[in-house]
């Protein structure tokens, strides 16, 4: 008989990615026919695996892919209980999606979301090398030297930052292509040279760009899925 992995039939239904599951079940928070289950744990199609006490199914129709220009101050979460201004609620989209990685409350910009976690994990996948690219705008000019040493790696919260690229825009203006996502690591590695960041914005996020105005989203494209699941 065929078996599943819970993280992975959670992700499949569109419940939410492989990583968010674990996260359920370390919270015993799943149930596979009323019984706590632990990671790891392989279901079959005639097991009824339940979140919170909802029954959640396998899905039969088509996922969703959106790109999303989000405003500063709209948090990235699923939890629409705890947090008022969170990105679900916003959009108010007709059915569950979740968004792909995280982009933090004061930045704003392309954010993805879905309800297809398989593609969750190729895009957070570090070892794919994945750019993503941020319009930074900071207080004080910014010098071609010190955007030299920001390509070449920053020490930042017990590492140092992959070398990545930078362009020069204006005396305050500066775009950065990054391959990791460290916690607020762009704002960090400009408070390590003394800047601080005014504004923030993620301008691309590996094919898709930024084409929407504030506050609102757009499908993606055929060829924009196919090149995702192609990672």
């Amino acid at each position: 008989m065929d078996t599943t992995r819970v993280n992975k039939f959670l992700s499949q239904s569109g419940f939410c990615s492989r990583r968010e599951a674990d996260s359920l079940i370390y919270e015993g928070r799943v149930t596979v026919n009323n019984k706590l289950i632990e990671p790891g744990f392989k279901v079959t199609a005639q097991d009824v695996v339940k979140v919170d006490g909802e029954i959640i199914k396998n899905r039969t129709k088509s996922f969703t892919y959106i790109a999303f220009n989000k405003p500063k101050g709209i948090v990235c979460t699923t939890d629409t209980t705890r947090e008022e201004k969170n990105i679900i609620d916003f959009i108010n989209y007709k059915k569950r999606i979740f968004p792909i990685g995280r982009l933090d409350k004061l930045s704003e910009g392309l954010i993805l979301l879905t309800d297809d976690g398989d593609i969750v994990n190729k895009i957070l996948r570090s070892r794919n090398d994945n750019e993503k690219e941020y319009l930074v705008t900071t207080n004080k000019k910014i010098t071609k030297a010190v955007l030299k040493k920001l390509e070449n790696g920053v020490p930042i919260l017990n590492t140092t930052t992959r070398k990545c690229q930078t362009r020069y825009i204006n005396d305050y203006q500066f775009k950065i292509i990054l391959t990791q996502g460290l916690n607020r690591q762009i704002r960090r590695m400009c408070e390590y040279f003394d800047y601080k960041v005014k504004k923030l914005e993620r301008v691309r996020i590996i094919n898709i760009n930024l084409d929407v105005p504030r506050g609102k989203w757009r499908h993606l494209k055929n060829d924009e899925v196919k090149f995702l699941k192609s990672l």
